[in-house]
């Protein structure tokens, strides 16, 4: 029996690990299982190798190894950076800005502060390529603001927000400034001198490394509460043992999405480039949304029109391709997305998009073979769709 072909084109939720990073990982499973609190020389391997790690990500982003604290992932920074935050600052003012399509992790934190804690938040809009204008952020920083939390790229439609302008915004303001960096890390440039950032959140699942391992980055000189109490580690920031094999994994991703940077980003974007074009061109009444010029170069959101997307993602299921209606962390809700809401897209067609992510284990062929199997799966879902245009329906 034929063994059931499988493409894997959802990057933007999670990465497999490459093989770099699980055997240096393996050792701090095995004999270097120290606890990097210890004394004796197996917690001082571990102490080493959890240093290490720091160098590294910090390397990545242009920060200093001492502005890296290790957490479990992208959503605890965004909510430590959001929270702990606010709550300091809260006799200085209550009021947020954010954006109408940040990832969950800062919505969803942005309405808890709102509805548990008392604070105002402030959402501003995105133009219809899901690009946030500086202006418009400008525009809503009142007397009481406190914090601005503006993604670096978008997790659904790629976009890349401008958030040099943002921070520079927020340093004329004497405002902090918080980036969710999760999507960028890896596919565009990071520097968090440049871009002006007081705290940024990133995640090692996205960047071919473990999951259940993240960071956030505090800016030297900027003081945030501790979020989780218990014990000395991180600098007295983050209590909890940490969870060394898992940081050392972090630590040699963010090596390789250095080493590699150019040759990754030329690559995705060759995929992703070749996937639009055959799509647009040989599937009708498709629509490619985001902007082109300012995205992340592995990210394809195609809107099928007159189909259903939970549909059409059976439907490739069925022939081994892996894909997204959106966000992973939302892929279950029957909710359009908020991203795409944003962007001004009407809500039937919302319900016939589809995110494709390529990585750096998608070939071309695996590409030819999805646009194949898309213009069958299309076709088929037409007609017998009970709202199709061709009918009059």
């Amino acid at each position: 029996m034929e063994e059931k072909r499988q493409v894997y084109l959802d990057y933007s939720a999670t990465t497999p690990v490459k093989q770099e990073v699980t055997d240096e990982m393996i050792p701090y499973f095995t004999q270097n299982y120290g606890n990097a609190s210890s004394i004796y020389s197996v917690g001082a391997t571990a102490k080493d190798a959890l240093e290490k790690a720091r160098g590294q990500v910090a390397s990545l982003i242009n920060a200093e190894p001492s502005e890296i604290i290790f957490t479990s992932g992208g959503t605890e920074s965004d909510n430590w950076a959001l929270i702990a935050m606010a709550r300091k600052l809260k006799t200085k003012g209550r009021h947020i800005i954010t954006s109408a399509i940040e990832h969950h992790a800062i919505l969803h934190t942005c309405q808890y502060l709102a509805k548990k804690e008392g604070f105002e938040i402030t959402y501003v809009g995105v133009n219809s390529d899901g690009i946030v204008d500086p202006a418009e952020v400008e525009a809503a920083i009142r007397p009481d603001t406190i914090l601005i939390s503006i993604m670096f790229v978008n997790n659904e439609v790629g976009s890349i927000q401008p958030v040099a302008e943002i921070g520079a915004i927020a340093k004329k303001h004497g405002i902090l400034f918080h980036t969710d960096a999760v999507q960028a890390a890896g596919n565009v440039p990071i520097d968090v001198r440049e871009i002006g950032a007081d705290m940024l959140s990133l995640s090692a699942h996205k960047i071919y490394g473990p999951k259940g391992c993240g960071c956030l980055y505090i800016r030297k000189g900027v003081i945030l509460p501790t979020y989780i109490h218990g014990g000395a580690q991180e600098n007295r920031k983050r209590a909890g043992t940490e969870n060394i094999p898992a940081i050392v994994g972090f630590g040699k991703a963010a090596e390789i999405a250095q080493r590699d940077f150019d040759r990754h980003v030329a690559h995705v974007k060759r995929l992703r480039d070749h996937f639009v074009e055959r799509i647009l061109a040989e599937v009708p009444r498709t629509h490619y949304n985001g902007s082109r010029e300012h995205r992340h170069p592995g990210n394809a959101n195609i809107t099928f029109e007159y189909v259903e997307g939970e549909a059409i993602l059976l439907y490739l299921d069925f022939a081994g391709i892996c894909a997204s209606s959106g966000s992973a962390c939302s892929s279950k809700s029957l909710q359009p997305s908020h991203v795409l809401t944003a962007l001004g897209i009407p809500v039937e067609l919302i319900h016939g998009s589809i995110r494709f992510t390529f990585g750096d284990m998608t070939t071309m062929e695996d590409v030819d073979y999805t646009v194949d199997q898309i213009k069958k799966i299309i076709a088929r879902l037409r007609e017998i769709s009970s709202v199709s245009e061709e009918k009059g329906w």
